[in-house]
């Protein structure tokens, strides 16, 4: 590998694994806030964050790794210009065109990189942070329930109490359950119970061999304390979750003879982020170029301003074409082919080296 590669190609891998971890670090801070709201809302049990914040890290990178590599560059080639290293290049004869190497080879792993999070890892991570909400809901001890510990139920649903349960975990032992509703408190508990299921959201504690009293919560003498044999109690719905043949988590594969809207929509917005990647590399260049005096932080400025509309008009078109609105054919190609068309041939005009004048003897 030539001299001047190695040294653009170190400067560009560098510049653009510094943005990422910024990058990163700003995200993390988002989703694990979203995470923690999911806990709060009792949508997600809380022994689930860690696993719950790597995979939805996964299914965010095909929107960060684009937008850390274009960045990256941006930065490094602006550095060629306010350095004059650039300058020197053209003196010896070596333009903006030579930089498509070292571009290249920094571009392409990353471009791959995002194809395969966007078309494996990120449906495989839809799928399994699915399959663990669903697994854990259906577990007592990572539902919450713990023996020797007073349990707030999610809502305003209550508080729960249990004084054991069995080693397989599906039997309650000694339930204390106390809610209010409507201006009444109503107090239950029972010598055993358990965590029933009805349906997809569904949830009740079934209750036996208990006493269960229920009075005015602000004063007065209208209480009611009733024995019962089994006695089932409603729990809060949990978050609404994805059906199994939504089109969010199937596999790649699975939707290219899907022709439901839907599915269309999910293909097309899996296929968008690598040519967006691939497009905003070759956009970098000619962004960049800036004279020595300029300053250095505008272009990077208005990079950011194109990303952030190709990745609006990317997720408009996709619920477009999800209600039906934009034909199947024509999918995000409008968006995605344009943009790598215009990139090229900016990149191309950029990289052209002036012609040398001929001045007479």
């Amino acid at each position: 590998m030539p001299k001047l590669d190695r040294y653009l190609l170190g400067d560009f891998i560098q510049s653009f694994l510094a943005t990422l971890i910024v990058l990163l670090t700003v995200s993390l801070g988002g989703v694990l806030v979203d995470v923690l709201g999911e806990i709060a809302d009792g949508g997600l049990p809380a022994r689930l964050l860690l696993s719950q914040l790597g995979l939805q890290l996964l299914i965010y990178l095909p929107l960060v790794l684009p937008l850390a590599l274009m960045l990256g560059l941006m930065l490094a080639v602006a550095r060629l210009y306010r350095d004059s290293e650039m300058a020197v290049l053209h003196a010896v004869g070596v333009g903006p065109r030579r930089l498509l190497r070292p571009l290249l080879m920094t571009a392409v792993p990353v471009v791959l990189a995002v194809g395969v999070c966007s078309l494996w890892l990120g449906p495989w991570a839809q799928r399994a942070g699915a399959q663990m909400i669903e697994q854990a809901n259906r577990s007592l001890i990572v539902a919450g329930l713990e023996p020797g510990r007073f349990t707030t139920l999610p809502n305003n649903g209550g508080i729960v109490y249990i004084d054991g349960m069995n080693e397989d975990s599906t039997v309650l032992q000694g339930v204390f359950l106390q809610r209010e509703r409507e201006g009444r408190v109503d107090v239950v508990t029972a010598r055993e119970g358990a965590l029933q299921f009805v349906g997809e959201r569904g949830r009740y504690l079934d209750l036996r061999d208990g006493h269960r009293l229920e009075g005015p919560l602000y004063g007065g003498l209208d209480f009611r304390l009733m024995r019962f044999a089994s006695n089932e109690v409603a729990l809060p719905e949990r978050s609404e979750t994805r059906d199994r043949d939504d089109p969010v988590l199937a596999p790649t594969r699975e939707l290219l003879g899907d022709r439901r809207p839907e599915a269309v929509a999910e293909l097309h917005v899996r296929l968008a982020p690598p040519l967006l990647a691939l497009a905003f590399a070759l956009l970098t260049l000619p962004m960049a170029r800036s004279s020595p005096r300029q300053q250095r932080y505008g272009r990077l400025m208005l990079g950011f301003l194109a990303y952030l509309v190709s990745v609006n008009l990317m997720f408009i078109g996709t619920r477009m074409l999800a209600d039906d609105r934009i034909p199947g054919l024509l999918g995000l190609w409008w968006l995605t082919l344009p943009l790598l068309a215009l990139a090229t041939w900016l990149y191309r005009r950029d990289g052209r080296m002036p012609r040398s004048r001929k001045v007479a003897a």
